[in-house]
């Protein structure tokens, strides 16, 4: 294991003891919910009582109130985990939660050994409660006990954890129902795995409270609907991440539902059919996760996010169009008899591939609403994506349910999921071009190029700032801003802009074109105002002093624009410097650029080197100049 895997997070105090609790909370919630539904379905007797106002012999109808119960929390309560998540320390609130989760199983277990329905359904709907008021502080911790470069890998082991958690659940309650003494195994077992998570919650080490002075609101209804006024306020990024990640559970919530009939109906498997697909799902989903670290670079890589979209939408419309065409089967068969049929095996693939790729778009998602959310307001911003999930969780059963009931297959059920998330990412993306920016930032430095970056820490974190870097060729932005987590506002030559597909780029990186005052003065003017803008707002601005791209290879004398920059607005500059990327496709070596397609060498390395940053009065062209030369050195 080297000293960068994520995995070696689980040898650190600051991690493991968390990881631990909320991977058997994980375990706890689905070990008891899943004993639940199969003691309705196949343990428990009931009296027929048509007088009353729920028909408890209706076992569909119990296993709907269940999950109905376990959700409904989430709507109620995520505003009270907010504000706890933000008044008190967190280390204390999680040991809090957890003793109340050993109250709650202890009247579970209860409820199984007495075959009491009634204290079950207590037991489920307090469950709910304790993961509604957790789930805040879960994810609001991770920010705190991490390094930046370490957040994608910890998230990555958190959904990791998660899903082969409730797999395990799920997989546990069965082998525990099977038994003769069903009810004092499941007793005992929740009971366990309580107090387990409990003593791991003890070895978290102390998390100050954010905003210890929040007076707390009791009134759930007004809270929620602050509180998911804050969430959607968020800046555009962080706002539309928490729609996408909630809409991850609406598209989970319409595949989950349909696993047991899909499995019995379309692939004529019996239980451990929906087993076997409920573990090929969940370690795809882990799979996929684990993947993000190492293809984000160990950082908060968006271009992840449609990466993700796109292989969801391919998977589901390979998912329909291999499970269409199953072949009936005379007697449902077993897991072992599924995999002994060839078709079965492009089913499951593509149950696979649509759990990697969850995992690609989950994982930063989370990354990014937790590191570009302010520490104060963290914990409530969870609760809002908390509540955004469980609605759309909600409205995704239903729709699912409606489709189905007007005479949609399921196979066409998946595919109509598959292209609704097509849209649904397409209409996102346009909202926020971050994402597919990234992306293309993204894929370029992974099919074109080997990027190696240093002194990208010399790049503020938040604030303006000027980069200026020397000009190589025309994706020198592009690799920028694969380097750099923030967004950048590019001040570029306006003639790039009128380049097919570059160009398009461009401007949808709200790039500033600039010319020469012989040429366009207005144009000129217009750029610096602009810039000033820019800077204002908190933005990061780059420059390319030399004004136009080299022809030689070499620098070009740096322009007085940086001056005028921070003359009118004094803020720090990084200078940074491009290697590698002379003689490449898009560079002006031996003749025009994108001209030689010997050029294209995919996997090529470059490098970004950035310096520590220039006080603004300073920062002369001259002494920027010879600082990026220093930085470049021999490599071009």
């Amino acid at each position: 294991m080297t000293p960068n895997s994520q995995f070696a997070l689980l040898g650190t105090r600051r991690f493991l003891p968390f990881f631990i609790t909320q991977l058997l909370g994980a375990f706890n919630d689905n070990l008891f919910k899943q004993s639940l539904i199969l003691a309705i379905l196949f343990k428990l007797s009931f009296e027929v009582d048509k007088e009353a106002w729920i028909n408890f012999a209706d076992r569909d109808l119990l296993v709907n109130l269940c999950a109905m119960l376990f959700i409904l929390p989430f709507f109620l309560f995520s505003a009270l985990g907010g504000q706890f998540g933000e008044k008190f320390a967190k280390d204390a609130l999680i040991r809090l939660i957890k003793l109340a989760e050993i109250v709650i199983m202890a009247v579970g277990a209860t409820g199984f050994l007495l075959e009491s329905l009634p204290l079950m359904l207590l037991a489920l709907f307090a469950m709910g409660t304790h993961s509604a008021l957790f789930g805040p502080v879960k994810y609001s911790i991770l920010p705190a006990a991490l390094r930046e470069q370490e957040l994608v890998g910890g998230n990555a082991l958190v959904e990791m954890g998660t899903f082969l958690a409730i797999l395990a659940g799920t997989i546990g309650a069965g082998l525990l129902m099977s038994g003769k003494g069903y009810q004092s195994a499941v007793g005992i077992a929740i009971v366990a795995t309580a107090v387990a998570g409990y003593l791991s919650s003890r070895a978290i080490p102390r998390f100050a409270a954010s905003l210890p002075q929040l007076q707390l609101d009791w009134n759930i209804f007004r809270q929620s609907w602050r509180i998911m006024h804050l969430g959607l306020g968020q800046r555009p990024a962080v706002s539309r991440s928490l729609i996408g990640s909630s809409w991850f559970w609406f598209l989970g919530a319409i595949y989950l539902t349909q696993i047991p009939n899909f499995a019995k109906d379309l692939l004529h498997g019996d239980e451990s059919v929906v087993t076997l697909i409920l573990t090929v799902f969940s370690v795809g989903i882990a799979l996929g996760s684990m993947l993000c670290e190492r293809m984000s670079g160990h950082k908060v890589e968006i271009g992840l996010v449609p990466f993700g979209s796109f292989g969801l939408s391919l998977f589901g419309i390979l998912l329909w169009a291999t499970s269409s065409s199953f072949p009936q089967a005379s007697a449902a068969h077993d897991w072992l008899g599924l995999l002994q049929m060839g078709e079965a095996w492009s089913v499951l693939a593509s149950i696979l591939g649509l759990g990697i790729f969850g995992g690609f778009y989950i994982v930063p998602l989370y990354a990014l609403i937790q590191s570009r959310t302010e520490e104060h307001e963290r914990a409530r911003v969870i609760a809002a994506n908390n509540i955004l999930n469980a609605l759309f969780m909600v409205v995704g059963a239903l729709a699912a349910a409606g489709l189905l009931s007007n005479g949609l297959s399921i196979p066409a059920l998946f595919g109509v999921a598959a292209l609704c998330n097509a849209a649904v990412a397409i209409y996102i993306y346009s909202l926020v071009p971050e994402f597919m920016l990234r992306f293309v930032a993204w894929l370029l430095v992974h099919t074109i190029y080997r990027l190696d970056t240093k002194g990208m820490e010399n790049v503020p974190r938040d604030g303006p700032a000027v980069l200026v870097c020397n000009h190589v060729s025309f994706v020198d932005p592009i690799v920028i801003s694969a380097a750099v987590r923030r967004p950048i506002r590019f001040v570029m030559d306006h003639r790039i802009f009128r380049a097919p597909l570059i160009g398009f780029i461009f401007r949808h990186m709200k790039a500033i074109p600039i010319a020469p005052a012989k040429e366009d003065a207005a144009l000129m003017e217009a750029a610096f105002d602009e810039v000033a803008k820019a800077l204002a707002d908190g933005d990061l601005v780059c420059i390319f002093p030399e004004g136009r791209i080299t022809d030689t290879g070499e620098l070009y004398p740096f322009r007085p624009g940086i001056a005028r920059i921070v003359e009118r607005t004094p803020v720090p500059v990084v200078p940074m410097a491009l290697r590698g990327l002379w003689g490449s496709f898009f560079s002006r070596k031996s003749g025009r650029a994108m001209s030689n397609p010997l050029h294209l060498r995919p996997f090529s390395k470059v490098g970004l080197v950035a310096s520590a940053a220039f006080d603004p009065q300073f920062a002369t062209p001259e002494a920027l100049q010879a600082v990026v030369a220093a930085l470049r050195g021999e490599a071009r």
